[in-house]
C-alpha cells in the first residue's frame, strides 16, 4: 500500500496517497507556468503591437501552448523539480 501524506489546499487538508499528491503538485506547476507564459505573451503583444489587441496575444499563446513539445517540456520540468525537492528534503532528514 502506498504511503499516505497530507495535501494542503486552500481551505482544506486531506490525507492522500503520495503519488496522487505528486501528480497534483506537477499539474499545478504546469498550470501556473502556462499562466505566467500567458501574462508574458499578453504584455508583450500589448506593448509591441500597434493595435494593442489582447485577442492577438491570446491567439499567439494558444498556438504556443498547444504544441506538444512545449507541453512535454512543461510537464517534464515540473516533474523533475517536484521529485528533486522531495529527494533533497529526504536527504536532509538523514
Amino acid at each position: 500500500m502506498a504511503d499516505k501524506t497530507t495535501l494542503v489546499l486552500p481551505g482544506s487538508k486531506m490525507t492522500v496517497p503520495t503519488p496522487i499528491k505528486r501528480t497534483i503538485q506537477v499539474s499545478a506547476s504546469v498550470v501556473l507556468t502556462a499562466l505566467v507564459v500567458l501574462a508574458v505573451v499578453l504584455v508583450n503583444t500589448l506593448m509591441i503591437s500597434r493595435t494593442g489587441s489582447a485577442a492577438q496575444g491570446l491567439g499567439t499563446w494558444l498556438a504556443f501552448i498547444k504544441r506538444g513539445d512545449i507541453q512535454a517540456t512543461m510537464v517534464l520540468t515540473a516533474l523533475v523539480t517536484v521529485l528533486f525537492v522531495y529527494w533533497q528534503r529526504d536527504k536532509e532528514r538523514r
